[in-house]
C-alpha cells in the first residue's frame, strides 16, 4: 500500500488501520470512534479531566506523556532538530518534520468535502468544523462555544487578563504565543512571504493569505441574516456583530463600547491628549500614525482610492466607501425612535443626538456645546479669527471652506 516498515507486529497492525479507516475502539461516554485502542485511552482523560503527568521543575500538568515530555523542553530551550535548507531549529522531530513541508510545498491532508489541503493533520481537523459548524469546547465562564480546544485556551486568557508571552525588546505581553510572533516581524522588519502575482511583500503569513484574496475577488464567508459576501471569516464575525449590536470592547477610561479591537485602539489616543505623529511639511502633530498618513495626502493632492463606477477620486478609503453608496442608494442604519435610514452609521449616531438632545462637543474658551464635532471646529475658528481658506483668483481669505465655495461662485458665474 505505502511501502512504510514497521518494526515490531503490533506496530503494522495499528498502522494498517490509517488504510483501512476501520475504528473498532469506541468511547462509551460520547461514542466517539478510534482505531488504536492507545488513542480511545488518551482521549478518555478529556471526560474525566485528570492529568496525572506533573512537570517537577514549575508543576504544570498534563493529561499525557508525551505532552509532559515535549513542555520540559520549553525549560531547557533544547533544540536539537535542525532544518537543513534555512537551519531553523526545533524542540521536536515531528515540527521539524512539518517544516520542511513549508520547503517542499507538500500538503498531505486534504478536506473530503471541498478539496481543500494542508500541510498538518490539526489544520486539516480545525478546518473541518467550518463544514459541521460543530463546536464541543465551552467556555464554563461565559457559555460560549468553539470549534478547537485552543481557541477556547486562548478565549479564557479574556477572562483572566492573563498574558504571559512577553517580547524581550521592548516589553509588549500577549495572550497568545502566535501573536507575539507576528508582533516580533515589526522589530526585525522582515517580510518573508510574498505575493506571486504582484510581488509585494508581508511580515505575516495570514496577511498575504488576506491580500490574495483581492487578486481572486473570491469571497466565501457569506452572512446568513443579510447575504453580505466576505473574503475573510473574522470580517464576517465581526460584521455579525452589525445585526447582534455586540459591542466587547469596552474603553476603561470612558466606558464608551466598540463592536471591533481596531475601533477600540484607534479611539484610546483620544484621551492621551499625546500627538507623537509629525508632519515634516508642516509641523502639525497628530495622536495616530494614521490621522497623519491621511493629513500628508493634502500636500501631495494625491487621490489613490478611485470609484469604478464614476471614476471620481478620493483621497481616503472611506470617503471612497462612503461615496459608493451615492450609487446604490443603500441605507442600512434606521433610527429606532423616527425610522429615518441613514447610508452611515455614523450619520445614524449624530442624528439619535437629535431626540436625546445629547451636545458632547465642547468649546473649551466659552464652553457652547455642539453635536458634531466638525460643527466645534468651525465654532473655534472664530475665536482664533482663523481665515485659512483663501480664494486662488482674488485672494480674499474665509473662516469656512463653505464659505470660499459660495465665494467661488463669483468668478465662476456659476448659480447654485
Amino acid at each position: 500500500m505505502c511501502t512504510k516498515t514497521c518494526a515490531p507486529n503490533c506496530q503494522l497492525k495499528s498502522h494498517l488501520l490509517t488504510h483501512t479507516k476501520q475504528k473498532p475502539h469506541i468511547c462509551e461516554i460520547c461514542s466517539k470512534a478510534f482505531a488504536l485502542s492507545s488513542t480511545l485511552k488518551s482521549h478518555l482523560l478529556t471526560h474525566t479531566k485528570e492529568k496525572p503527568h506533573v512537570c517537577e521543575i514549575c508543576c504544570k500538568t498534563f493529561a499525557h506523556k508525551h505532552n509532559l515530555k515535549w513542555h520540559l523542553l520549553t525549560h531547557t530551550k533544547e533544540k536539537p532538530y535542525v532544518c537543513e535548507i534555512c537551519s531553523k531549529a526545533f524542540s521536536l522531530s515531528f515540527n521539524l518534520k512539518t517544516h520542511l513541508r513549508a520547503h517542499s510545498k507538500e500538503k498531505p491532508y486534504v478536506c473530503e468535502i471541498c478539496s481543500t489541503a494542508f500541510t498538518k493533520r490539526y489544520n486539516l481537523k480545525s478546518h473541518l468544523a467550518i463544514h459541521t459548524k460543530e463546536r464541543p469546547h465551552v467556555c464554563e465562564i461565559c457559555s460560549k462555544a468553539f470549534a478547537q480546544r485552543s481557541a477556547l485556551k486562548s478565549h479564557l486568557l479574556t477572562h483572566t487578563k492573563e498574558k504571559p508571552y512577553v517580547c524581550e525588546i521592548c516589553s509588549k505581553a500577549f495572550t497568545q504565543r502566535t501573536s507575539l510572533t507576528s508582533h516580533l516581524t515589526i522589530h526585525s522588519k522582515e517580510k518573508p512571504h510574498v505575493c506571486e502575482i504582484c510581488r509585494k511583500t508581508f511580515a505575516r503569513k495570514n496577511n498575504l493569505k488576506c491580500h490574495l484574496l483581492t487578486h481572486t475577488k473570491e469571497k466565501p464567508y457569506v452572512c446568513e441574516i443579510c447575504n453580505k459576501a466576505f473574503s475573510r471569516s473574522d470580517s464576517l464575525k465581526t460584521h455579525l456583530r452589525v445585526h447582534s449590536k455586540e459591542k466587547p470592547y469596552v474603553c476603561e477610561i470612558c466606558r464608551k463600547t466598540f463592536a471591533r479591537k481596531h475601533d477600540l485602539k484607534y479611539h484610546l489616543p483620544i484621551h492621551s491628549k499625546e500627538k507623537p505623529h509629525v508632519c515634516e511639511i508642516c509641523r502639525k502633530t497628530f495622536a495616530r500614525k494614521h490621522d497623519l498618513k491621511s493629513h500628508l495626502l493634502t500636500h501631495t493632492k494625491e487621490k489613490p482610492h478611485v470609484c469604478d463606477i464614476c471614476r471620481k477620486t478620493f483621497a481616503r478609503k472611506h470617503e471612497l466607501k462612503c461615496h459608493l453608496l451615492t450609487h446604490t442608494k443603500e441605507k442600512p442604519y434606521v433610527c429606532e425612535i423616527c425610522s429615518k435610514a441613514f447610508s452611515l452609521s455614523g450619520n445614524l449616531k449624530t442624528h439619535l443626538r437629535t431626540h436625546s438632545k445629547q451636545k458632547p462637543y465642547v468649546c473649551e474658551i466659552c464652553y457652547k456645546a455642539y453635536r458634531q464635532s466638525i460643527s466645534l471646529k468651525s465654532h473655534f475658528l472664530l475665536h482664533t479669527k482663523g481665515k485659512s481658506h483663501i480664494c486662488k483668483i482674488c485672494s480674499k481669505a474665509f473662516t469656512y471652506a463653505s464659505a470660499l465655495k459660495s465665494h467661488f461662485r463669483i468668478h465662476t458665474k456659476e448659480k447654485p
